[in-house]
């Protein structure tokens, strides 16, 4: 009984400060109200404007769109910092033309040695070997090569053929990301014009719906034909969904592309109008010559080949004219303690100096020089028959687009025209239904012919839109 008592008085104290508690902390929510909503406002103002950004949709068009991207790109700037290294690599070849000049210094200690002294005419002792065993000695060397048989120029030339062919390399690498970038930008131009149509669709779907169960009601149709309105708006309503989705997606990878958040809705500042796209043509033969010239002109990854190939040359010829001699200037000055070039040999500081030219010849060294040329000789050779196939496939390319674009021009006027049959149909059939002549089921085909005409028709056009891109980026442009 004394255990119980005790608890229960236990929870009576805990209770009582439990709802002391309570009022205080209502009293400090009624003082301090007006300052908490303060801070709240401050808080979510701070949250409001981290999230706004993402609300508010940034329009771009393909040309903002490609500038932004070259600025972000990661891949681009590796690319830059590839062609800032070949640059680099060019002062190499240039520096081994230069003098160097060294400057060094020992210390030797040696052991004691007998000191050789002569007598003087005289008569009076002189050392001419004395015992130092401590030795100091300071050097100015200089080394200048004046001849290298041409094989330092060679390495030169193929260093800066290297380095030019890096810069191709980032233009290419900055032309491919321009394409990417056009992928990426008419793909969300062709899923927001795909939504537009599902949308238009899906509200000719809900109309059909409410008429139909009008015309249920006032029973002059059976329920199935509303179930058969009701399935086609459902359809119509997942497709919208999924193509949004697409929309999104698509608006995610050209916000990558451009450095921008992932987050942030980006409006392309474009249509899939093709009134201000120029129509090429059937493919001819002139007109071929034209391009074919232009892409191979113009591109850069040819460029790049070329120059490689013209590197691979100077490194065989570098190689070949390592079998010649080489000649340079040597000098020094020698500062030591003992100088060993002063006799007698005196325990002093004292100075010498030296000029001389020195050549190296080698007659055999093994076969490096000729397994060093036929290297270079193999990587131009693979080269040249890179550059070769480059060719072909520019050729195959350019005719591929060109007819491409054309075809692409004739499905989107054979799509206009389907979609001006399939719009004059629907409106027929509707006339028809509502006079009671024909069922729900002509109807619903109808709406479905209508919907595949237009997406039909926005598929073409994007069609010719990525077709374009392609065909500026075949040439170069």
């Amino acid at each position: 009984m004394t255990t119980i008592a005790t608890k229960t008085g236990l929870a009576t104290k805990i209770t009582k400060y439990k709802n002391i508690f309570v009022v205080f902390v209502l009293f400090v929510a009624k003082r301090f109200g007006v300052l908490c909503g303060f801070l709240l406002f401050l808080t979510g103002g701070a949250v409001a404007q981290e999230v706004a950004p993402h609300g508010l949709a940034l329009r771009l068009s393909l040309e903002d769109a490609q500038s932004r991207a070259v600025g972000a790109s990661h891949r681009l700037a590796e690319a830059r910092a590839r062609a800032a290294t070949a640059d680099a690599a060019i002062a190499v070849p240039q520096a081994a033309d230069r003098p160097i000049v060294a400057l060094g210094a020992g210390y030797t200690r040696t052991n004691h040695v007998t000191e050789f002294v002569l007598l003087s005419p005289n008569g009076a002792p002189r050392v001419l070997y004395p015992d130092a065993p401590d030795n100091y000695r300071t050097r100015l060397d200089l080394q200048w090569p004046i001849y290298s048989g041409g094989r330092v120029d060679a390495l030169e030339r193929a260093a800066r053929a290297e380095a030019s062919a890096a810069a191709a390399d980032v233009a290419t690498a900055q032309a491919d990301l321009q394409l990417e970038v056009a992928r990426a930008f008419w793909a969300l131009v062709t899923a927001r014009a795909t939504a537009e149509v599902l949308d238009q669709s899906l509200a000719r779907a809900q109309a059909h719906v409410s008429d139909v169960r009008q015309r249920l009601t006032a029973g002059l149709v059976p329920p199935n034909e509303v179930a058969s309105a009701e399935a086609q708006e459902s359809r119509q309503r997942m497709l919208l969904i999924q193509t949004r989705n697409q929309r999104d997606l698509s608006s995610a990878e050209l916000a990558r592309l451009i450095g921008t958040d992932l987050l942030q809705p980006i409006e392309p500042a474009a249509a899939l109008d093709l009134a201000t796209v120029q129509d090429l043509g059937e493919p001819t033969a002139p007109s071929m010559g034209g391009f074919i010239a232009e892409a191979l002109a113009m591109r850069d990854e040819r460029r790049a080949l070329e120059f490689r190939i013209e590197a691979a040359g100077e490194q065989r010829a570098a190689a070949e004219r390592a079998r010649r001699p080489v000649i340079a200037v040597t000098g020094g000055l020698d500062y030591a303690r003992p100088n060993p070039r002063i006799f007698p040999r005196a325990e002093a500081w004292d100075d010498s100096w030296d000029v001389g030219v020195a050549a190296t010849w080698s007659l055999w060294d093994g076969g490096r020089a000729s397994a060093d040329a036929t290297l270079a000789s193999s990587v131009a050779a693979a080269t040249q028959e890179r550059l070769a196939e480059f060719d072909s496939i520019v050729v195959l390319e350019i005719r591929q687009l060109m007819l491409e674009i054309d075809s692409g021009h004739a499905a989107v006027a054979a799509a206009d025209d389907t979609v001006r049959a399939a719009a004059e149909a629907r409106r027929v059939v509707a006339e028809r239904y509502r006079a009671g002549v024909i069922t729900q089921t002509e109807v619903l085909d109808a709406d479905v012919a209508l919907l595949e005409a237009e997406l039909d028709r926005t598929r073409a056009m994007a069609g010719v839109r990525f077709a374009e891109a392609r065909f500026a980026r075949a040439l170069g442009r």
